[in-house]
């Protein structure tokens, strides 16, 4: 039901006809408390992508070449970096046409400082189409 005309004033009434919105407190427990579980989570996500990398023991190897003519044996070499006094563990992997594994070796490197090139043959239970590092970890 409509109390006034339509040409005097806005329909829906003036600011002054309501009361005052009621105070709410609150908001900045919520802000806070939103804050410190956003904080957590992307601590918690760093510390996981942390770990997952600079936590690891591995050690950098680049494949330089690799032979896989025979249907019996295959040969790599790579090289490898060895900090101060570390061993290095590898294992090379020789996979045939359809990736299947056919053959695999873990080369142990001595404790010394630098780059070290190294060629390795690994015996194969099928012809090989590719030799690969599939990592070489600190000891």
């Amino acid at each position: 039901m409509v109390t006034r005309d339509v040409g005097n004033g806005p329909v829906l009434g003036t600011p002054d006809d309501f009361p005052d919105r009621p105070k709410q407190g609150g908001r900045l427990v919520v802000h806070i408390v939103i804050g410190v579980l956003v904080a957590i989570i992307a601590g918690g996500w760093g510390w996981v992508m942390w770990s997952m990398t600079s936590g690891s023991a591995e050690a950098p190897a680049q494949v330089v070449s690799f032979e896989a003519d025979r249907p019996d044996r295959a040969e790599i070499t790579f090289e490898v970096y060895r900090p101060e006094g570390r061993a290095v563990v590898c294992r090379i992997r020789a996979l045939d046409v359809q990736h299947a594994e056919v053959g695999s070796k873990e080369v142990r490197i001595p404790p010394e400082t630098g780059t070290k090139q190294i060629t390795e043959s690994l015996d194969t239970s099928g012809q090989a189409t590719s030799v690969h590092i599939q990592y070489c970890n600190l000891v």
